[in-house]
């Protein structure tokens, strides 16, 4: 942010249109609030996702196998922002070893108030001998409070950002200023952080736009957008034209009020890394604005997952193999050989 201030102030040539990208990390994991975040939340209880104990019992085999549950998954000193003691520090597996690298990172002022942040809460923890359910539940907890305090961290950095544009209305009034993200992620949905799947919780991406001099404020649209279209919206707004064939469509006419008569009802979807992290297997798919079907093609995993969203809006359920279903499926199928070919992603 403080960069982004500095080039608007002294680093941009005079009146010439100009593209600023800030791109902030802090809500990735490991989660460690910046210092003013740090006390944000300590004192909240966050209500409890209903997916948080979910056991995969109606999903594929894929669903079960990945690692990258709150429970069995989340390290409680690389994560969780326990202090090990010394018997603990001996015997430290996985992530668990890194635990202090970032607090070496922080001057004597940071690390004191960092570990003011935490060590009553950790001595009350030490003291609870938490099991079962209720060690999920603390460790829930705990992830919430830590990201978001990071993510209010990127709040107040975008509203600097934002006041600077206000501070110059001459500039503001013309400038279109995109918020997103690189997917969604999980807060304890399905039991899990991290994101990959195509799942609603990670599917989903946060988009907001705000743009004066275009754009009526306060107006939501509801038409399926990816971050495919970005690029085309940006070099319409431009005045330019793609130089290449490109996936995505100019979102211009959706903020003009006056969407196509052919813009897209289904988006696809297609998770390469095939176990690479978390253990996730290569899945694709394709979404509708009622339905979601998923093909698992890896021989341990191999099968199909069919989600009702408006009766099964978690996803718990698959009717992939619902004979009362046989219809939708088939007709989903023939939508994603189609967009496959489409995207010339035919392969695996």
């Amino acid at each position: 942010t403080d960069l982004a201030l500095d080039w608007l102030e002294e680093g941009r040539e005079g009146d010439k249109p100009f593209l600023l990208m800030c791109q902030h990390k802090a809500p990735h994991r490991t989660w460690m609030p910046a210092p003013t975040e740090l006390a944000a939340y300590r004192d909240r209880e966050f209500p409890e996702p209903p997916t948080l104990f979910d056991d995969y019992a109606g999903r594929g085999a894929a669903a079960p196998l990945q690692t990258m549950e709150i429970d069995r998954h989340m390290y409680m000193f690389y994560d969780c922002k326990l202090e090990p003691t010394e018997e603990e520090a001996a015997n430290l597996q996985g992530p668990d070893q890194w635990w202090e690298g970032p607090l070496k990172r922080m001057n004597d002022e940071q690390r004191a108030a960092w570990n003011e942040a935490f060590s009553e809460d950790n001595a009350a923890f030490r003291a609870a001998n938490l099991e079962g359910d209720e060690l999920i539940s603390w460790k829930y907890q705990r992830y919430m409070r830590n990201y978001l305090g990071s993510a209010q961290g990127v709040d107040r950095s975008v509203g600097q950002i934002l006041d600077w544009l206000d501070e110059h209305p001459e500039i503001a009034e013309n400038t279109i200023v995109v918020y997103s993200s690189d997917q969604g992620f999980y807060l304890g949905d399905h039991g899990w952080y991290d994101k990959r799947w195509m799942y609603e919780e990670s599917l989903r991406m946060p988009l907001l736009l705000r743009w004066p001099a275009g754009v009526e404020a306060g107006r939501e649209v509801t038409a399926m957008v990816q971050n495919i279209d970005y690029a085309p919206t940006f070099l319409e707004l431009a005045g330019l034209a793609p130089e290449t064939e490109v996936h995505g469509r100019s979102l211009v006419p959706l903020l003009g009020g006056d969407p196509p008569d052919d813009w897209r009802d289904a988006v696809y979807y297609h998770y390469f890394e095939s176990r690479a992290t978390h253990n996730v297997a290569e899945h694709w798919g394709v979404r509708t604005a009622t339905h979601k079907l998923i093909r698992y093609p890896e021989p341990e995993v191999e099968g199909w997952e069919l989600f009702d969203l408006e009766r099964d809006p978690h996803e718990l359920t698959s009717v992939a193999d619902d004979p009362a279903y046989a219809a939708v499926r088939a007709e989903l199928e023939g939508r994603l050989e189609a967009l496959r070919e489409r995207f010339g992603d035919t392969g695996s």
